[in-house]
């Protein structure tokens, strides 16, 4: 073939994938004329993966607090005592939906429970997660997919479920991942290669799916936090080298409370972050500051 028939076939095959992809219709994350400028969640329904105990739960309560319409949690387990207790203070409020979010079609399932039940999802919280604190030679393969299914996989299929919903209502929605710290630097308390590689991944996943979504209007965003007491890491701050290891981190010598993160996923999931997108949030008491 002669290199100018090459060049025409080229030609020819582009203008014809020119022609088959249509141009983006770009959904407007600006603020209208009625603009409401406080941070709040007033009216939104927000779905948050890991909700019954831990990190989640202290969201969901942060969240209730900033006047979400409904909170919903995305849980594999039944809700314990503290989530009644926060179901029984904000009546019709807080729900919870079995769910199991290594499966992408039981995450789009429980979505469209959703929307069926209350009309809408605005936000998404992709926090449901799990570490395993040993050497990095002591993990075996079991072990690291049981950590990237549910870290990585899970917070992809509840990103994209939501997504998709969102899409389809027109919805100018958020989806904000539970990163880590680990994304930034080793954890000297507690290594986990593993899980640090987890976290690296969801926080790129969020500036990623950030630039896909924008045209559709949809913020994704991450927050880091460093150490927060719940049930998996409580035993932490009782270990004898806790005070030497903070010395190591040089930031606040305690652990979090969970609602003590919630701040940064209000705001994010607030309409006040209209032109916030694709960026993590570390909430660390400055552990990670190099």
């Amino acid at each position: 073939m002669s290199p100018a028939a090459v060049a025409s076939q080229d030609t020819a095959t582009s203008s014809v994938v020119e022609q088959s992809v249509p141009n983006p219709v770009y959904l407007s994350t600006e603020p209208g004329p009625e603009f409401d400028w406080k941070i709040s969640l007033r009216g939104k329904v927000i779905a948050i993966t890991g909700a019954n105990r831990g990190i989640g739960l202290g969201l969901a309560t942060v969240c209730l607090a900033n006047d979400a319409l409904e909170v919903y949690s995305l849980d594999l387990f039944e809700p314990g005592e503290e989530f009644q207790a926060l179901a029984n203070a904000n009546p019709k409020r807080l729900h919870y939906l079995q769910c199991d979010v290594t499966s992408e079609e039981t995450v789009i399932q429980v979505v469209d429970q959703i929307v069926e039940r209350s009309g809408r999802i605005d936000g998404m919280i992709a926090n449901a997660g799990m570490t395993k604190h040993q050497p990095a030679l002591n993990f075996d393969r079991p072990q690291l997919e049981q950590l990237f299914n549910l870290n990585v996989y899970g917070a992809y299929f509840c990103a994209t479920a939501a997504a998709k919903k969102m899409i389809e209502l027109g919805i100018k929605g958020s989806i904000v991942f539970t990163a880590s710290m680990t994304s930034y630097r080793p954890n000297r308390a507690a290594p986990s290669a593993p899980y640090g590689g987890t976290k690296g991944a969801v926080r790129n996943m969020a500036h990623t799916l950030a630039m896909e979504w924008s045209q559709h209007g949809i913020r994704c965003n991450s927050v880091s936090p460093g150490f927060v007491r719940t049930a998996m890491t409580y035993y932490v701050e009782r270990a004898s080298d806790w005070n030497l290891k903070m010395q190591y981190y040089g930031g606040m010598p305690r652990l979090a409370d969970p609602k003590e993160l919630g701040g940064a996923y209000v705001y994010l999931l607030s309409d006040c972050a209209s032109y916030t997108t694709g960026i993590d949030i570390p909430v660390a008491g400055i552990v990670g500051a190099w």
